[in-house]
């Protein structure tokens, strides 16, 4: 998109939310499927690997989490600051031209 209508519409921000969002996600389900295979695999080695695997999901999710938190992109930890945030951006979304 152009940058003068990423300001004009509010996607200059929205779009690295969504971006660091889309990342989060991705991290916890990332974290929920190798916690998943660590309690299936089949050797001891493998379960090593995966574990390792798992903390590296955790970490990333705690980084992003920081950065997000950081930017005051998210608010894990006052709902209704995150829902005042979501609605703003609702309201961004329904007014991007088509």
């Amino acid at each position: 998109m152009n940058p003068i209508l990423e300001h004009m519409t509010g996607m200059n921000t929205l779009t690295d939310e969504v971006i660091a969002m889309d990342f989060l996600i991705n991290a916890k389900s990332a974290i929920r499927n190798y916690a998943m295979a660590v309690t299936e695999c089949a050797t001891p080695e493998i379960k090593t690997i995966l574990v390792k695997q798992l903390e590296e999901a955790i970490d990333t999710h705690e980084m992003i989490t920081s950065y997000m938190m950081q930017r005051g992109l998210y608010h894990p930890y006052n709902v209704n600051e995150q829902i005042q945030l979501d609605l703003q951006n609702i309201q961004i979304a329904m007014n991007i031209p088509s």
